[in-house]
């Protein structure tokens, strides 16, 4: 049987109430010896994971003379075991990381328990 994990939805600066908290899920990524601990949005709209530049920095990224680069890192999500995710990073700033359909929706299954204010994954194997 597959391990699985719950997480609540989190209310963030412009969230007032339970309705508007969004899926954001703890994550440690890791490149080289650098290690991030973020939030991740799960956002199962989103082709790409993004990172947001200051992150990509801490992480060692160098955008030299691209308006965008891929960078892979290490994830960890609770006590999963670590993955590789790919993840597009750019300059702006006002965007939170976010987990999307290539690659983290392919390596995890989510449930989303909206009047739960809950939401559920499980790593496929």
């Amino acid at each position: 049987m597959s391990k699985s994990n719950r997480f609540f939805y989190k209310l963030t600066n412009q969230a007032f109430s339970p309705e508007d908290a969004l899926p954001f899920l703890p994550l440690k990524l890791s490149r080289d010896i650098k290690t991030v601990e973020v939030l991740g949005l799960a956002d199962s709209g989103a082709t790409i994971n993004v990172l947001p530049y200051q992150v990509s920095l801490e992480l060692g990224g160098n955008l030299g003379n691209f308006e965008s680069r891929g960078l892979i890192v290490m994830a960890q999500i609770a006590d999963f075991e670590p993955v590789k995710l790919a993840f597009a990073w750019t300059k702006a700033e006002s965007v939170p990381v976010i987990l999307g359909q290539t690659n983290f929706f392919s390596l995890f299954n989510i449930c989303f328990f909206r009047q739960d204010n809950e939401f559920e994954i499980k790593f496929r194997i």
